[in-house]
C-alpha cells in the first residue's frame, strides 16, 4: 500500500464510554497522519450533515457505540459514502451504533445481537462477565484481500460479538458461537468477524474485534484495522 498524501479523514468519536472512544481512536489517528492523512476530530455524528465539510472527507474512522443518530446526519453520511467517502470502525464503534435508525443498519449491513458471556456461575458484574476464548477465522477466498492477506487465524480472550447480517456483505472472516451446556440455542451460530460492503461510489470496513485496547494492540487486530482504514478510504 502507498501513502495517501493530500487526504482527509474524519474521526468520530463518543457514545458508550465502556469502549474508550477517545483512547481507542488515539492508536490509530499517528498512523493515519503518517499516511498523509489530515485528521478532523469530533465528539459526536453532527459533522455528518455538514455536506460542505464532508464532500472534502476522504475517510470516516467511527467509535461510536450506542448514541443517536439525527435524520439530516444519517442523511448526510450517506450521501457521503455513495459519492465515495470511505467508512471504517471496530466492534460496537461502528457495529452498535444508533439504534434508533434502520436506515444505519442497512447502510453497514451487520449489527450487533449480543455476546454470550462465562458461566453464570463464574461472573462477577463485570465486564469481564463477557469475555470468552474465541478464534477468528480467515477465509481461504479472502487469503489474497488486501485486509487480510497473510493472516493467519488468530484466538482472542474479549467480546465474542454474534451479529445480525445480511448478504449484501463481502466476509472476509468469521467466528463461530459454541454451545455452552447454560446457553439456549442448540446449534452452534457463525458469524462474520470481518466483513467490507460497497455503497454506490463508496467503501465500507467493519471488523468486530475491538472492545479493548489490549485487543486493539493485538498484532493482528491492529493490522486487519489498519489496513481496512486504507482499504475503505476514497
Amino acid at each position: 500500500m502507498t501513502d495517501d498524501q493530500g487526504r482527509r479523514a474524519l474521526v468520530v468519536r463518543g457514545g458508550w464510554e465502556g469502549h474508550s472512544p477517545v483512547e481507542a481512536t488515539d492508536l490509530f489517528v499517528p498512523f493515519l497522519e503518517k499516511h498523509g492523512y489530515e485528521v478532523h476530530l469530533a465528539d459526536s455524528p453532527a459533522p455528518y450533515a455538514d455536506s460542505a465539510l464532508m464532500s472534502g472527507i476522504d475517510l470516516i474512522v467511527q467509535c461510536y457505540t450506542m448514541g443517536t443518530i439525527e435524520p439530516a446526519e444519517l442523511r448526510g453520511l450517506e450521501a457521503a459514502i455513495r459519492a465515495g467517502t470511505g467508512m471504517a470502525g471496530w466492534h460496537g464503534g461502528i457495529a452498535d451504533s444508533y439504534r434508533n435508525s434502520s436506515d444505519y443498519l442497512h447502510l453497514i449491513g451487520g449489527q450487533f445481537a449480543c455476546h454470550p458471556g462465562k458461566d453464570p456461575g463464574e461472573r462477577d458484574g463485570s465486564q469481564a462477565d463477557n469475555f470468552v476464548p474465541y478464534t477468528v477465522n480467515m477465509l481461504p477466498e479472502a487469503s489474497d484481500h488486501p485486509i487480510t492477506a497473510g493472516i493467519e487465524d488468530f484466538d482472542l480472550v474479549t467480546e465474542q460479538y454474534w451479529v445480525l447480517t445480511d448478504d449484501y456483505i463481502d466476509v472476509l472472516a468469521t467466528t463461530t458461537q459454541k454451545v455452552r451446556p447454560w446457553d439456549p440455542w442448540h446449534r452452534e451460530v457463525t458469524s462474520p468477524a470481518i466483513w467490507t460492503r460497497r455503497w454506490g461510489n463508496g467503501r465500507i470496513f467493519v471488523t468486530t474485534p475491538g472492545h479493548s485496547l489490549d485487543v486493539l494492540r493485538n498484532d493482528s487486530v491492529r493490522t486487519i484495522i489498519e489496513r481496512g482504514m486504507l482499504w475503505a478510504s476514497r
